[in-house]
């Protein structure tokens, strides 16, 4: 990934980050408040080596000796030989291990200083052990450094004794919430880009693609308005309608040698949008004066005849049925030539209705009298009718949702109508964010595939007949 790339995921999944950032500054601010405060006192010892014929050539002798001394006495510092006398001094009832671990003591780079810094929660007490250490340390320097019967060669001397301590050294509010909000960052892009692996959707056109091995056609972008008016409109100019137009175009020119005139509108899976993709590229046909029928050819849960309030009670079923004739259920939709053909009764063997050969002539004497034939069939997973319908026409167009549609049902969905010798003619990317859940159809297997809202829709027995509930009305997505 690319800088672009985390510039991206950080637009997208900027809610998780944004918690994360916020546990973290949370979680730095609770420690800060609950870790107790912890004083320093300092104090400063100056040693120095007695340059003598006798016992130093020179004085620049003397000081590299003094140096070299020092950095031994920082590690002196905190060993029981200081801490045992300063602990009977003060009466402290701590260990020499306990006071070590409050003692340090370093020395500053070419230098014969040597600081001691002792650190306690009362900051009297801290002023307190580094007096008494600074003054025990020059005692235990006298003592080492002193040969028998004669004077010492190295003295320590205190030159500042430890003043009070007003600011606690911790915890540091500042610190801590800059580096609670540098790791609430970190695990929130972690998080991020570990949830934008494990997700398996697809987003965009580069994936579907690869998937399919198709072109697409088009993407459609997500419309706050598409639940209230599904349709676009003739007047209607904004991105989704200028999307569907897009496809129409594309579709026309998907194949120069082999024109596309009648084409399966299908999905993957339920939800995807294929419904409102049918009668919105039908109508985008029509507008241009093309001759146009629409066939609602789901025959498990119809929703074309909703879309463009049709009536829907005799339809496509009664003509595989030879109930009735073609030109007799055709309906023209509002000035445009448009006509549709909705599902009619929902029957209890849609895939052998879809896959018999009145089907195919149906689909074949419609394209002798239409310029464009476009065929709204069920997803392609549930059931196997869409590909079915896709060998008698000259290809399906599959819908995906962004960010719903798996890459993994996509491809299955794909090779679903290659398998059975159709084609894919392209795929389009449904509800794509501006900036970067419907009902669902229960699709079932089998006899008695419906649901409690499609009980008063015309149905066909196994005899053939039709049974029509009085009062049936058809209900919307």
């Amino acid at each position: 990934m690319d800088l672009r790339d985390y510039m991206r995921l950080m637009r997208k999944r900027w809610r998780i980050i944004s918690v994360c950032v916020l546990l973290g500054m949370l979680g730095a601010a609770a420690i800060t408040a609950l870790s107790p405060k912890v004083y320093a006192a300092h104090a400063q010892l100056f040693v120095s080596a007695r340059a003598t014929a006798e016992d130093l050539s020179s004085a620049f002798q003397g000081s590299s000796f003094t140096q070299q001394r020092v950095k031994s006495y920082a590690d002196i510092v905190s060993t029981p030989i200081v801490t045992s006398p300063v602990i009977k001094q003060l009466h402290l009832s701590a260990s020499d291990d306990q006071l070590a671990s409050q003692i340090s003591a370093t020395n500053p780079l070419d230098t014969v200083l040597l600081n001691i810094s002792v650190s306690d929660h009362d900051p009297r007490q801290a002023q307190r052990i580094a007096n008494a250490v600074a003054v025990q340390f020059t005692q235990v320097v006298s003592r080492l450094e002193t040969p028998s019967g004669s004077t010492p060669l190295v003295t320590a001397t205190v030159v500042k004794y430890a003043g009070l301590p007003t600011v606690p050294v911790s915890p540091r509010p500042k610190i801590n919430l800059a580096l609670g909000l540098l790791v609430g960052l970190a695990l929130g892009v972690g998080a991020a880009v570990l949830r934008e692996s494990m997700d398996t959707t697809v987003k965009t056109p580069e994936e579907m693609t690869g998937l399919t091995g198709s072109p697409v056609l088009g993407i459609v972008p997500e419309d706050s308005e598409a639940r209230v008016r599904p349709l676009i409109s003739a007047d209607q100019g904004n991105p989704r309608a200028e999307a569907y137009r897009q496809v129409r175009t594309n579709l026309q020119f998907v194949d120069v040698e082999r024109s596309v005139r009648s084409v399966v509108i299908t999905s993957a899976i339920p939800d995807e949008g294929k419904s409102t993709t049918a009668c919105n590229l039908a109508i985008a046909f029509a507008r241009t004066g093309a001759r146009v029928l629409l066939v609602e050819a789901d025959l498990r849960r119809p929703r074309t005849a909703d879309y463009l309030g049709v009536e829907g009670a005799v339809g496509l079923t009664n003509v595989l049925l030879g109930q009735v004739s073609v030109g007799d259920v055709l309906q023209t939709w509002g000035n445009l030539p448009l006509k549709v053909l909705p599902s009619g009764p929902i029957p209890p063997n849609p895939s052998e209705l879809l896959g018999s050969r009145p089907m195919a002539e149906l689909v074949t004497l419609l394209g002798a009298h239409a310029d464009v034939v476009i065929l709204d069939a069920p997803p392609l997973l549930p059931v196997t009718d869409a590909a079915v319908l896709s060998t008698v026409c000259d290809g399906a167009l599959i819908v995906a949702r962004y960010g719903h549609t798996r890459r993994d049902q996509l491809e299955a969905a794909a090779d679903a109508v290659t398998k059975v010798g159709g084609r894919v003619v392209g795929v389009l990317l449904n509800r794509v964010p501006r900036r970067g859940g419907g009902q669902n159809y229960g699709y079932e297997y089998g006899y008695g595939y419906y649901t409690a809202t499609d009980a008063n829709r015309p149905r066909i027995n196994e005899n053939g007949a039709q049974t029509i509930t009085a009062g049936a009305k058809r209900r919307g997505r």
